[in-house]
């Protein structure tokens, strides 16, 4: 995809203005730092950040039994949850592989709102629509609401300020005002840390931005971007789409298994990913911490001796942890542990690893 077809997010001037530097991501130009990934990253650890992520997907699924429609589709069980709670969750093929994992909000029993990944947005809408029954209907809303996500230890302090609200549950959401402008705010994100994720309409989306960026700068924080977006879902051990989950990568194997309403009586993909996990995944996520000094990168070569053991599929320099770390794939026959050591093929060089179960930092979202 050339620079002329990418897309641009409803306050891509802010980001010029504000000095960010651009790179390609899912088809659209996004902000990949501003004042700095480490420093970026640091303040969501330590204060707040504001990332926009609007190039993120929405649609909604509407009509009689919706949530129900939804629940047999996607993995998790919706059961679990009810209005006003959001879930993770994956929408995968018969064979198993991920077409997407995303973010569904129980509106109402005739009413899911979703946010897909802005790549596969296109293909789950389409995937939902092929197996819609008469009454139920899908509508792609990608360019109708911005996302914004606030993250960090004076996140709510933030939201606050504007008179939002934050007294809510993890994974549960509240349709809001700002200034008379809707906004839905939902106690979910991407770092590990206290967060909120605001959706605000598309036209409203610099007027919102520029309020929180106010309170972001007056608490200490700092806007963020996607080099620090990487490197703390990384440190989470969160799965990113194309790295840990793909049409070749599993929930089984990627560990989302806790994503997957295994006993409900039917979800696209059933039926294979019982079996796997049944019979055990060939391959298993896990996560590498540097020994020796390098930075870790995605498609390196694991090795136990002269034996290949697995792939990197994420990898980056950790700020918190001040190491290499990374994800990786690792074959089940080779009986690895946390605590084992590994090397990892960077550019011909053996650089030692340790072995470790994610996440590399403990989290903080309560």
């Amino acid at each position: 995809m050339t620079d002329e077809t990418l897309q641009q997010g409803p306050i891509h001037a802010v980001h010029t203005e504000l000095g960010a530097t651009f790179a390609p991501f899912g088809g659209w130009e996004m902000p990949v730092q501003y004042a700095g990934t480490v420093a970026e990253h640091t303040a969501v650890r330590s204060t707040v950040g504001v990332f926009d992520v609007s190039h993120l997907g929405k649609a909604t699924v509407r009509g009689a039994g919706a949530a129900e429609f939804v629940n047999a589709a996607l993995t998790n069980d919706l059961g679990r949850i009810g209005p006003g709670k959001a879930q993770y969750t994956l929408c995968c093929t018969e064979a198993g592989g991920v077409i997407d994992d995303l973010i569904a909000y129980y509106v109402g029993d005739d009413e899911i709102f979703l946010v897909p990944n802005a790549a596969n947005t296109a293909a789950v809408v389409a995937e939902l629509r092929a197996a819609a029954p008469e009454g139920i209907s899908i509508t792609d809303q990608h360019r109708e609401f911005a996302v914004f996500a606030v993250q960090g230890p004076k996140s709510a302090d933030v939201l606050g300020a504007l008179g939002l609200p934050t007294d809510m549950e993890y994974m549960a959401f509240a349709d809001a005002e700002w200034d008379g402008r809707p906004v839905r705010v939902c106690r979910t994100g991407y770092t590990g840390e206290h967060g909120y994720e605001l959706l605000p309409r598309w036209a409203d989306a610099e007027a919102v931005f520029r309020a929180l960026l106010a309170q972001v700068t007056a608490a200490g924080g700092q806007p963020a971007g996607l080099g620090a977006r990487d490197t703390l879902r990384t440190e989470m051990g969160y799965p990113l789409h194309g790295h840990e989950l793909t049409l070749d990568i599993s929930p089984v194997q990627a560990r989302a298994g806790w994503a997957v309403g295994w006993k409900k009586p039917a979800f696209w993909g059933k039926a294979a990913l019982t079996q796997e996990k049944t019979d055990g995944p060939r391959r298993i996520l896990l996560g590498l911490k540097a020994i020796d000094r390098g930075v870790l990168r995605q498609g390196q070569t694991v090795l136990r001796g002269e034996e290949k053991v697995g792939e990197t599929t994420s990898g980056t320099f950790s700020p918190s942890l001040k190491v290499g770390i990374a994800l990786a794939l690792l074959n089940t026959d080779a009986g690895l542990e946390p605590g084992d050591e590994v090397a990892v093929d960077v550019r011909g060089r053996r650089l030692r690893a340790e072995v470790v179960r994610p996440p590399f930092v403990a989290p903080r979202t309560s």
